[in-house]
């Protein structure tokens, strides 16, 4: 796939450039700029994004950076089987446990919440950082949800985090989380506060809790520039309703669309990643049939 010629990739981060040394330095480069491309487009162009992840799969595919790459890059296109291979291969070629909570979200986009609540608590969630135990929580919240388990839901999401006035990078999709949360469970006046509080965290858009509260309190917004508008309020005639406004799915994925058929995962696998999952690494999935279940947020 052409890449433009001002990618040079040095735009990577240095972690990254140095799991690539392992290559000679011609494939290395190559890769690298296939991997900036992957991050440039990942939010934007998504499928473009992956495009580039499976050059640079083909080309280094026993890199752990080029593994996680390509798992986020299935990850937002909805490739749900393609993306827990490769985090798994991640993980397993790294020994890091940051991985866990999108791995688990996997699951339930492949239609297995139970699983993802099963990881939730495993011990690899005490090996995260505040972040990742926050996402994790986030993925059993929306696993809860999807069983239609909406007050276990709501239990789920509360904690210390939810609780504390500081505002971190995760807080307002924590909120918003639970908000929703509280909607799905009964419990709509109490969550028109806490859509209120997300709005206050969301300094960077992350979720849509600013439309959310109007709508509960039943503010209209007017697009003003609109020439059919103004053509009508002339002609004399009543303004046009504006449209409902659609609400994003959380980043974590409640809405999603699933594509893959319920198959094992299994059967992306490589021989390598088998030969690995028969030392006892891969059998997450057999080993965790615990029935349970959570909610997400505005979601990743």
């Amino acid at each position: 796939m052409p890449i433009p010629d001002d990618v040079t990739g040095f735009e990577i981060d240095a972690d990254v450039r140095q799991d690539l040394k392992s290559l000679p330095k011609t494939l290395a480069d190559d890769v690298a700029r296939n991997l900036v491309m992957v991050a440039r487009l990942l939010d934007t162009e998504p499928e473009e994004a992956y495009n580039y992840s499976r050059v640079a799969l083909r080309l280094a595919s026993r890199v752990a950076s080029v593994r996680e790459a390509a798992g986020f890059a299935s990850y937002m296109t909805q490739r749900y089987a393609e993306a827990l291979t490769e985090f798994r291969a991640a993980r397993r070629m790294t020994g890091r446990a940051d991985l866990w909570p999108v791995m688990a979200d996997c699951e339930r986009g492949l239609g297995r919440p139970e699983r993802a609540l099963a990881m939730a608590g495993e011990p690899e969630v005490k090996q995260l950082d505040k972040a990742g135990q926050v996402e994790m929580r986030l993925v059993a919240a929306g696993a809860r949800s999807d069983m239609e388990q909406f007050d276990a839901a709501v239990v789920t999401l509360q904690s210390p985090e939810l609780a504390s006035n500081a505002v971190h990078p995760w807080t307002a999709r924590l909120r918003y989380a639970y908000a929703e949360a509280l909607i799905a469970a009964g419990r709509a006046d109490e969550a028109r506060d806490w859509f209120a509080k997300a709005a206050d965290a969301d300094t960077d858009g992350a979720t849509n809790a600013s439309e959310r509260l109007a709508e509960i309190d039943g503010l209209e917004f007017v697009d003003t520039l609109d020439p059919e508008l103004a053509d009508e309020e002339q002609d004399g005639a009543p303004a046009a309703e504006p449209r409902a406004k659609s609400i994003a799915p959380d980043e974590i994925g409640d809405d999603r669309v699933i594509y893959e058929d319920e198959e094992d995962v299994d059967e992306y696998y490589d021989e390598d990643d088998l030969e690995i999952d028969e030392d006892g690494d891969a059998d997450e999935d057999d080993d965790r049939a615990r029935p349970a279940r959570a909610e997400d947020d505005d979601r990743r």
